[in-house]
């Protein structure tokens, strides 16, 4: 029997992508049904808050259900659970097992009541079907889905990209990029639905708990914090299935990928089985957003990326929305296997992993704003620029998007990026990006100093001192040496 604190039966109410609008259940008596615990959904208008392009769906409780979760009872939301009391926590949920289950366990353990979060950053439609079901079965009283994918694209992605972020040699922080604007959407949903807590189905062993708490720290330090997987004796996914029946929730109907895998606009990625052994190379089957290069079609294909400061804004001449371009490139180079990198990384929690990730429109991206850059930074600034992105990458990596010197990093990496407009041109073969041509307004690139012929702006016997000034420790060093 479901808690009146929390009843089971759903009802969806949509926000229009460009509204100011956020989603509330309010608990209310029932004045004419005599209905004991129906609640009413109001839509309260808030300044300030909604993206636009940012879809909101809110499923909300609105009676009683027969089947329904039998879990902590409304004595034990009143009084608190086993573990304390918390009253409301907003849960980063997926749908799957691990999250499914952490309802019952949150309300079981805690007593309160629990409003499951669904970030869209482009992770798929086939990974949001039926969500509002599966709150629902498993004891949620609310859930909000939004879509971030612009927000994601625009506003995390494109700093990176500007700053040419990249951990240790190869990754592309597909996953750390995604991290803070999902765990930034759960304080705000928490601020709207008056949670106390939040609560995510990372594990003890990986990054990603990091980048969750790291941001609901920075952005409302008051919120308490549940990781499951640290707190309860769930060992893995069969004492997770003898928990969901235990407390009659639904398991999961699917088929278990043998590999961990996290999905969404930037890239694919996958760990786990034959994975962890360093020495075995990946399946063909494995790899979902790219075919292998060698069955890459036989023709190259040429591809225009317009760039305004540091940041590609049109394919071929056509402007698009930061998440259009990423999904159009994605197609594009995963047909032509581009993006496919496999490393094994140092973890910010002090073990080393190994992971293949799927990242085609990235890696055309990252290939066209480096060589636009090639034209339009000194040699000074592209130096600082590489020293400074190495910290930069290791930051996002550990979590630390708002943190002051990410910030500080960014605003100067957005000072010298200013000028970096134009357009590259990018052949793409067989798993390959190259360069073909670039071109900048604001190039400074001057064929007139840079041919082999003469020319008035530089003299060729002009090296000569210059070398002798340039050189003059080396030779005093070698004077010493020699005694001379």
């Amino acid at each position: 029997m479901a808690s009146a604190a929390c009843p089971s039966r759903f009802a969806v109410t949509s926000v229009r992508p460009d509204s100011n609008v956020s989603c509330f259940a309010h608990k209310v008596s029932a004045l004419s049904s005599g209905i004991p615990g129906a609640t009413s959904v109001q839509v309260r208008r808030r300044r300030n808050k909604a993206r636009n392009g940012q879809a909101i769906r809110c499923a909300m409780a609105t009676g009683k259900e027969q089947g329904t979760v039998s879990t902590a009872s409304s004595g034990d939301q009143k009084n608190g659970g086993l573990r304390g009391k918390l009253n409301k926590v907003v849960l980063a949920y997926s749908g799957g097992l691990d999250t499914s289950v952490i309802v019952p366990w949150l309300r079981e353990n805690y007593g309160c009541e629990v409003v499951c979060f669904t970030a869209d950053v482009g992770q798929g439609a086939i990974e949001l079907e039926g969500l509002e079901k599966k709150a629902k079965a498993s004891g949620a009283c609310q859930l909000v889905v939004k879509d971030l994918k612009e927000e994601f694209v625009s506003e995390y992605i494109y700093p990176c990209l500007r700053a040419g972020a990249v951990y240790e040699r190869k990754y592309l922080l597909g996953t750390s990029m995604a991290r803070p604007v999902i765990a930034k959407a759960m304080v705000d949903v928490a601020k709207e639905v008056g949670a106390d807590a939040v609560a995510h189905g990372c594990t003890g062993k990986g990054n990603d708990q990091v980048r969750f708490e790291l941001t609901f720290y920075a952005l409302n330090p008051e919120l308490k914090v549940v990781a499951p997987w640290r707190e309860w004796d769930i060992t893995g996914r069969e004492d997770a299935i003898e928990y969901a029946k235990k407390h009659n929730v639904p398991v999961p109907v699917s088929k278990k990928s043998i590999y961990s895998r996290d999905r969404n606009l930037w890239h694919l990625s996958h760990e786990g089985d034959i994975l962890e052994d360093p020495s075995n190379e990946p399946k063909e089957d494995m790899y979902m957003m790219s075919v292998a290069p060698e069955n890459a079609p036989s023709e190259p294909e040429y591809l225009e990326i317009g760039i305004v400061a540091g940041v590609p804004v049109s394919i071929n001449g056509r402007d698009l929305s930061p998440a259009s371009l990423l999904t159009e490139l994605n197609e594009i180079g995963g047909k032509h296997g581009i993006g496919r990198i496999d490393m094994v990384e140092n973890r910010l929690v002090g073990m080393k992993s190994r992971g293949v990730y799927e990242t085609p429109g990235g890696t055309i991206m990252a290939a066209a704003v480096r060589e636009l850059e090639a034209l339009t930074l000194d040699r000074e600034t592209m130096q600082w620029k590489d020293i400074l992105t190495l910290k930069y990458a290791e930051l996002v990596y550990a979590g630390r998007w708002f943190d002051p010197l990410r910030q500080s990093i960014d605003a100067f990496m957005e000072n010298i990026t200013a000028t970096t407009t134009g357009s590259v041109t990018l052949k793409l073969y067989k798993g390959s990006v190259n360069v073909a041509s670039r071109k900048s307004p604001y190039s400074l690139y001057r064929e007139d100093i840079s041919s082999f012929e003469n020319g008035e702006i530089y003299n060729q016997a002009d090296a000569e001192g210059f070398i002798r000034l340039y050189g003059l420790p080396t030779r005093v060093r070698a004077m010493l040496e020699k005694g001379i």
